[in-house]
């Protein structure tokens, strides 16, 4: 997601090693600020069984005027008034802000109830994005999530992708707590071959926020469709995009320039797909297992077994624990 000129990431992580298991996580692009209080967005609902709050209206007016932060479900509108209070003290002559805050629900391993998040936490995720490779797995707003049977947690990656003559880069942060089978470069790596199951404790699949920016001129129109392709990637993995899955993803532009025609997007679909692949798997395969509120416990992937599995499949050159 850094990778993106001036897009910077914050983590607070709230951990105390027994019942809670949460945090927030921000997206601070640089480029919003004086002078330029909007950026070129857009929102697609997967499934809309969830609160991305502040959606409406970059859904109906194509912009971005807040950082993006990320929450458990029942600390989002706590974080959206923290953010709301960011946003009135950078711009104290505004009378209509519009922060934008998603979810997931974390309460398999955190105890969501007490609604531990403050604006202290919001603030400091806000204040501490940074440039550089952002902490992926346990932390922040992935420090209690799940996915595809397995602990998950934060994810990002980028691509470069070349178009109407350009060099741009395209970068994704997700947090990932759905449900599935787990799938990596087309191998099925299903929890319950993997782990035991005495050890294994079945979460629900819950929800998917993904974020998408970059730097590709492009309009809030075709950033909706570069958020729809976002979507499409869970599947990669092994989504099955249940009843209760909220999967949402927010992208936008840093770039201030005309768009590109929509004869030349391909190349960004593809770096979009991708990017957000490789994010869902990182937010997995740097996770760590994390025993939780009820004593119940998560497991991480056992890297080993997804390897030789992968080798097996021959889907990779070369066996790290050979």
């Amino acid at each position: 997601m850094t990778d993106v000129p001036g897009v910077l990431v914050g983590h607070t992580t709230v951990d105390d090693g027994a019942d809670l298991h949460t945090g927030v996580t921000a997206i601070v692009p640089e480029q919003l600020g004086p002078g330029r209080w909007t950026l070129p967005a857009a929102v697609y609902a997967g499934n809309g069984h969830g609160k991305l709050v502040g959606s409406t209206q970059v859904d109906e007016l194509g912009v971005l005027e807040s950082p993006v932060v990320l929450t458990a479900t029942l600390s989002v509108f706590r974080a959206a008034d923290a953010l709301l209070g960011h946003l009135m003290e950078r711009r104290p002559d505004g009378l209509s802000f519009n922060p934008l805050v998603g979810e997931t629900n974390d309460g398999h391993l955190s105890d969501i109830r007490r609604r531990p998040i403050t604006e202290a936490h919001v603030l400091a995720a806000v204040a501490g994005a940074t440039g550089g490779l952002p902490a992926e797995g346990c932390v922040g707003a992935g420090a209690g999530t799940t996915a595809l049977g397995y602990k998950a947690g934060i994810g990002t990656s980028s691509r470069t992708v070349r178009t109407a003559g350009r060099t741009h880069t395209v970068g994704a942060l997700v947090q990932s707590n759905f449900g599935g089978v787990l799938t990596a470069l087309g191998v099925p790596l299903p929890v319950d071959e993997l782990v035991p199951a005495a050890d294994r404790t079945e979460p629900p699949g819950n929800s998917c926020m993904i974020v998408v920016a970059t730097d590709v001129p492009l309009d809030a129109r075709q950033l909706r469709r570069l958020a729809r392709r976002a979507v499409f990637a869970m599947a990669r993995v092994g989504a099955s995009f249940s009843n209760t899955s909220g999967d949402y993803a927010i992208a936008f532009t840093t770039s201030d320039q005309p768009p590109i025609p929509d004869a030349a997007i391909d190349p960004v679909f593809a770096a979009v797909l991708d990017a957000v692949e490789e994010a869902l798997l990182n937010s997995l395969f740097t996770a760590v297992t994390t025993t939780g509120v009820g004593g119940r416990t998560s497991h991480a992937v056992p890297h080993r077994a997804a390897v030789e599995r992968l080798a097996a499949a021959g889907r990779l050159t070369a066996r790290p624990y050979a």
